[in-house]
């Protein structure tokens, strides 16, 4: 309405952003913007300040894959474009794609840490983009003599944050688009994927000391984190926070009659015990499933989501109808677990075993 602003409408932000985030999910993975996807993961994570984000990992097929600097440039853009030729453009990564000015510029800037920049800004001007060393690219960033005065300050293109032009054309928001080139930068971001929402330390200060005098540090300090009416509403719609294809299962392992079973506050634990699908597991089931079934015996277990779909109101195996599949992971044994550890050996190499037995 006249006169409101965003944080007056949370609900109409968080449902624009995830309009936004379907149909670039839909434009990255099925319309193959950058290729063929053998696999993504994407969650959404709330700033501080309040307004939604998302990181997404994009997993190529071999023939989409950013292999040389040249592939970089055709995706990816670090400098200023031209305003004659490109207007628009030009005007969206002013507005979206400059950092700073931080540094030397402005020594208060929020992401200065013991005066430097934390994101590394300004960068070096680059003729020609290079392959960098257990990192990112070094993106071509030429000394043009393109700029602009924003924020009071005058930013070139060491200033420029990655981007894609067509994505940022389309969507008229801050894209930083990188590619991905070493095993270290993929760890780094699976790590920012799954760390968990941001959270903070308080104290009440009239808690600080008891009755007694004697500072008691387990009262004096809350754990706890922020929820912004965004994120309120994300949840209260029930958006899904996060997206993995294909999607991952988890494989329990555990040795005879060891195996976890969930009950209801108040039910009685011998009726408990006594249900026959208590006695059922996925590993359970795998084993069944390999006595009766001779087909099932060609698959590890690791493999058996890819051609069988765990029912968990059942607890059972079913045989997949299309080719829709799931990825297998067996959990954590460490070596110290004994025979716990030994199984997940087993599981791993069942049919070498027979092999290694007759040699």
């Amino acid at each position: 309405m006249p006169g409101q602003l965003p944080q007056d409408r949370p609900d109409l932000v968080t449902r624009v952003y995830k309009a936004k985030q379907r149909d670039m999910m839909d434009l990255l993975s099925k319309g193959k913007h950058f290729g063929e996807v053998a696999a993504y993961v994407h969650v959404t994570e709330f700033q501080k300040r309040g307004l939604p984000h998302e990181h997404i990992l994009l997993i190529m097929k071999t023939n989409s894959k950013l292999a040389s600097p040249d592939d970089y440039d055709r995706v990816i853009s670090a400098e200023i474009p031209d305003k004659e030729k490109h207007p628009v453009l030009h005007d969206l990564v002013v507005k979206h794609m400059l950092h700073g000015p931080c540094g030397e510029l402005k020594k208060s800037c929020p992401c200065m840490i013991e005066g430097q920049c934390r994101f590394h800004y300004p960068r070096d001007f680059c003729d020609a983009t290079q392959q960098g060393k257990d990192s990112y690219p070094i993106y071509r960033r030429r000394d043009d003599g393109r700029g602009v005065r924003i924020r009071g300050a005058n930013l070139d293109n060491r200033w420029v944050v990655p981007y894609n032009p067509s994505l940022l054309m389309r969507y008229n928001c801050h894209i930083n688009v990188e590619a991905c080139s070493s095993i270290k930068a993929v760890k780094y971001l699976f790590k920012y994927i799954y760390k968990g929402h941001d959270r903070t330390s308080f104290a009440f200060e009239q808690d600080i000391i008891n009755d007694g005098g004697i500072i008691n540090e387990i009262r004096q300090y809350r754990d706890a984190r922020y929820v912004s009416p965004p994120e309120a509403i994300y949840r209260i719609f029930g958006f899904k926070m996060f997206g993995v294809s294909p999607s991952v299962l988890q494989l329990q392992l555990h040795l005879p009659n060891m195996h976890t079973i969930a009950f209801k506050a108040g039910e009685n634990l011998e009726d408990v015990v006594a249900r026959p699908s208590s006695s059922r597991s996925m590993l359970t089931e795998y084993f069944e499933m390999n006595r009766r079934n001779p087909q099932a015996q060609k698959l590890l277990y690791r493999e058996f989501p890819e051609h069988y779909r765990w029912i968990a109101g059942k607890k059972k195996w079913q045989k997949r109808r299309n080719n829709r599949s799931q990825i297998g992971r067996l959990v954590y044994a460490h070596p110290a677990e004994g025979e716990r550890y030994y199984l997940r050996v087993l599981l791993y190499v069942m049919f070498e075993v027979p092999l290694l037995l007759m040699i």
